[in-house]
């Protein structure tokens, strides 16, 4: 074997590679769709955390993410030519090619909205009598001299400002523009002139010469101060009396910054860089927030002061805005860490398998090899150099394959996982077939699991494992999936731990059914029953590495699929919370009420199934709390619930018609609303129209449970716009639809004074556009609410929706591994089977009776599979659901969503789904090796001195 071995490799390679092609094709492509996936992953975490924060810095206000360097006026002290070159544009431009130069990387700027001027902080008082004061007070306008305005903006109507001559601070006279916002509010036309006081009282003459239209409204340019484009109407919060008044801003000449040194408006220099995110990855905020942390009290301040000023400051809010990506990032990576973990391990035990699989074909070649003098070392290097020659080409061009469709993404840890792949089938497959021939053997002994003793080696394994898993999901159900420092390994890896626990406890007990099952099945007359159990018995494939592979896989699949519910239903449940059914109009305010006319048109529209009008008033004052706090009366469906008295000091009233509304908590599967309690009978009967209530009516009432416990039992007086009257709870829901407060108090809107809708709640699927022309018809003051728009809502973020696409890729991958673990151990003993069908056929076994037993036998490891997977899944996703929250992937980044935890649930598709794959997948197998054993004849399955 030693002779001239160097020379011997490259025949035996391409020799070996030549005589089984298709295993080697195998499994270069179970090599290449694991490196891919593994190299893909961390490839895609990075992407979508790199345009997550993409996204969040380019959507955020201009206002938090622009970069602002301000210093205020130049000293008294210094002469006034000195004051007047410093506040011109050439000198601010200088400044701020500076400041561009210095920012430290990952900070880049978006120099084509790059702005610096000199501007007015405290607004001056415009006293011409033709701007409009809507409370008799005359506006406050700012001022404000910015470079790039003609870049920035389009002339709509006279001419641009300029600086016919130089302009110093002793200039008394200037131009300036308005945006057409501006004009349109304050009334301002070209030619008009507005007149600014200097500290010595003296006017400056602003001309308006003309009116412009941003380029770009929603720029940095115009949004980092939106007084610059839009006025606004603001209150006046020195007044004794709550009065308001505009404000605006004008914009004047780029070279006239020096005329606003001599006002009293605090004129300061300010130089506004928006950031470009373009060049930011997901890894680079980190650094971000300690260059940002610099630049406003550190190192980086003192530069800026260098360049600018010795009393310039830096502001800016995109800190903040990189805090809180990091935090959704930090509270999504745990929970993707669970669904990594659990393919990972997947993976891992697939290509172990397949490693077994390859050995167990050519262990009585490479024995022979061993009996004829072969070394382990010899046979384990030829073996290393085969393998190595198929999987890592394959293993790279996986790693090329994730590169090009994951194009945003670190390269090494994609390279690490890639090569992590190749290493372990490298590795594994000459070790396993090297550690089978240290001692030359003849005849492998049989391999029955129901003679098998486990060793004590094997026991206290098991033991450790078991104890790891205890402890790993008695942390995850204490403290969450989050760690301090970072994701606990350990904790994510609790599925895992789970699964692998449960294959090693299901093949110890494996054994135990198939020895109750034979018994009785061989007193029957048939041979294929007792055969197939016989058979399931001695045959390797339900070993625990495949029974581990296919636990792990479901499990992993069943806990992604919980995810992915998990995700929907909260956002399905937000979406139905904020619009309170399936369509809901309402007015512009709280007391615009519906006309009838509007409701039978709508009631009438096709896709309406139901449509229920409410009447809602809001801040309700309750009377105090109950001696006690009692609860309410409990109700059908409904209970007294739990809640704080002292806290429903307002709520809101809701006046209902008790049979629509019931129907619609049906529809949209809200709690069982108890509409009988709620009859208009006796003291609440229907009011006249018109007529006034006593305040000694009494209305039943259904309440919160927190509004149930401050009223108690008895009646109490309210007094609401809809009527005074006495109110009695009479039973509790925990919510309902038309409101998002949880205090509430539910009456029949027939036995109110006012009894005119505000609102009306739509079941169906109406026309989007037929229901708002319905309602536009009725007026502009009514706004129309979609649940599937609302619902759309949710999901508005790279990061998040990478995340779920994370998943979904989770649940496919487990679901084929899963389905490729079964082929594997079926393809283990295929020749064992197909010998064993050529011998009995010899004995008068006919082809249907093959089939049977073929299928027979794989049915025990394929419901063993299944029924374990299924079980693993739900303990997982039950042991597990109380320690993961599923906000930041659901509801994350929405405003107004509710922030209330979302707790994984049980899917019952990713559960049953890929177990009943697994049982098909086996029969399938099954049946397509009887039927093509049935095509051959018994003579080229037995040969002489086959010893299978």
């Amino acid at each position: 074997m030693r002779h001239n071995d160097r020379a011997a490799s490259a025949p035996w390679i391409r020799t070996r590679l030549r005589t089984a092609p298709g295993t080697a094709t195998a499994l270069a492509v179970l090599v290449l769709v694991t490196a891919f996936l593994a190299a893909a992953f961390p490839r895609a975490v990075d992407a979508y955390g790199t345009k997550g924060l993409r996204h969040d810095i380019l959507t955020a206000d201009a206002g938090r993410s622009t970069l602002e360097v301000a210093r205020p006026q130049p000293g008294l002290e210094l002469p006034q030519a000195q004051r007047d070159e410093e506040a011109r544009s050439p000198e601010l431009a200088r400044v701020g090619a500076g400041l561009l130069k210095a920012l430290p990387a990952p900070l880049r700027a978006d120099t084509s909205s790059v702005a610096y001027g000199v501007r007015t902080s405290k607004p001056a008082v415009a006293n011409e009598p033709w701007l409009p004061r809507p409370e008799a007070v005359p506006p406050k306008l700012t001022y404000v001299a910015q470079s790039g305005l003609k870049e920035h903006a389009t002339l709509a109507s006279g001419a641009w400002p300029t600086t016919p001559q130089e302009v110093t601070s002793d200039s008394r006279a200037v131009q300036g523009a308005v945006t057409e916002e501006t004009a349109a509010e304050l009334k301002v036309k070209v030619g008009a002139t507005i007149a600014l006081l200097t500290a010595a009282q003296e006017p400056i003459t602003v001309t308006i010469t003309g009116i412009v239209a941003p380029r770009d409204p929603q720029g940095s340019y115009w949004s980092s101060d939106p007084l610059l484009r839009t006025p606004s109407l603001v209150l006046d919060t020195a007044s004794p009396f709550p009065v308001h008044y505009w404000t605006g801003t004008v914009l004047l000449a780029e070279g006239t910054g020096p005329a606003l040194l001599s006002t009293a408006a605090e004129p300061v220099l300010f130089w506004r860089i928006p950031p470009d995110p373009a060049g930011l990855t997901g890894p680079d905020d980190v650094r971000l927030a300690s260059v940002i942390a610099s630049l406003e009290s550190g190192p980086g301040l003192l530069k800026v002061r260098r360049i600018a000023g010795d009393t310039a400051v830096f502001a800016t809010g995109l800190g903040h805005i990189v805090e809180a990506n990091a935090r959704m990032r930090d509270a999504i990576s745990p929970v993707i860490a669970v669904a990594a973990l659990g393919i990972g391990s997947v993976a891992a035990v697939v290509l172990l398998m397949t490693g077994a699989l390859i050995a167990g074909r050519r262990k009585a070649e490479l024995a022979l090899m061993r009996s004829r003098g072969g070394s382990l070392r010899g046979i384990g290097g030829r073996l290393l150099a085969e393998t190595a020659v198929t999987v890592l080409p394959a293993s790279t061009l996986g790693l090329l394959l994730a590169t090009l469709v994951v194009g945003e993404g670190r390269f090494w840890p994609g390279a690490l996982a890639a090569a992590g792949v190749g290493l372990l089938v490298c590795v594994a497959l000459p070790l396993r077939t090297t550690l089978q021939h240290i001692r030359p053997t003849l005849h492998g002994a049989r391999e029955d699991m129901v003679s098998a003793r486990p060793s004590r080696r094997r026991t206290v394994a098991e033991l450790t494992l078991l104890v790891l898993a205890v402890g790993a999901v008695t942390a995850l159900r204490r403290r969450g999936t989050s760690a301090e420092g970072g994701t606990d390994l350990l904790v994510s890896a609790a599925p895992v731990l789970v699964a692998l626990i449960a294959a090693l406890v299901l093949v110890r007990i494996y054994p135990l059914p198939l020895r109750l099952a034979t018994r009785p099945v061989a007193r029957l007359r048939g041979a294929i029953g007792f055969l197939s159990l016989a058979r399931a018995g001695r045959s390797s494939a339900g070993g625990a590495l495949p029974l581990l592979a296919l636990l792990l896989a479901l499990a992993t699949a069943a806990f992604g699929g919980s995810v992915i519910a998990g995700i929907g239903d909260a956002r399905d449940d937000a979406a139905l919370t904020s619009v309170g059914a399936d369509a809901r109009i309402s007015g512009a305010s709280e007391r615009a009420t519906l006309p009838d006319e509007l409701v039978r048109t709508v009631r009438d529209l096709d896709g309406v199934r139901g449509a229920a009008p409410v009447r809602i008033e809001y801040s309700v004052n309750m009377p105090e709390a109950v001696a006690g706090g009692g609860g309410g009366a409990s109700g059908d469906g409904a209970g007294t619930g739990s809640g704080n008295a002292d806290d429903a000091k307002v709520a809101a009233l809701v006046g209902v018609d008790p049979a629509s509304y019931a129907e619609l908590a049906r529809a949209t599967g809200l709690p069982a609303f108890p509409a009988a309690r709620l009859k208009a009978t006796g003291s609440s009967a229907p009011l006249p129209e018109g007529a006034k209530a006593g305040p000694d009516r009494v209305l039943p009432a259904i309440a919160s449970p927190a509004v149930a416990a401050r009223l108690g039992t008895e009646p109490r007086a309210i007094a609401t716009l809809s009527g005074d009257f006495e109110v009695q709870v009479v039973g509790t829901v925990p919510r309902v639809a038309s409101v998002t407060p949880t205090d509430f108090l539910v009456v029949n809107s027939a036995a109110l004074e006012q009894k005119a809708p505000t609102t009306l709640l739509l079941t169906g699927a109406p026309d989007p556009g037929k229901l708002r022309a319905a309602v536009e018809a009725s007026g502009k003051e009514y706004a129309v609410q979609l649940r599937s728009e609302e619902r759309a809502r949710y999901v508005n973020t790279p990061m998040q929706a990478g995340a779920e696409r994370i998943y979904l890729a989770a649940v496919a991958a487990g679901a084929g591994y899963a389905l490729l673990a079964v082929l594997l151990s079926l393809l283990q003993t295929a020749p064992e089977r197909k010998t064993l069908l050529a011998r009995l056929r010899t004995m008068g076994l006919t082809t249907g009776q093959g089939r049977k037993l073929l299928a027979f036998e794989a049915t025990p490891q394929a419901l063993l599979a299944a029924g374990g997977g299924l079980f693993t899944g739900w303990a997982t996703i039950v042991l597990l659901s109380p320690g993961i929250d599923l906000v930041p992937l659901a509801l994350a980044g929405v405003a107004g969503s509710d922030t209330s935890p979302v707790l994984l649930r049980t899917d019952l598709w990713s559960l049953a789904l890929p177990a009943a794959g697994v049982v098909a997948l086996a029969a399938a197998v099954a049946g397509v090796q009887a039927w093509w054993a049935s095509r051959r004849g018994s003579i080229t399955e037995l040969r002489a001195g086959d010893s299978r």
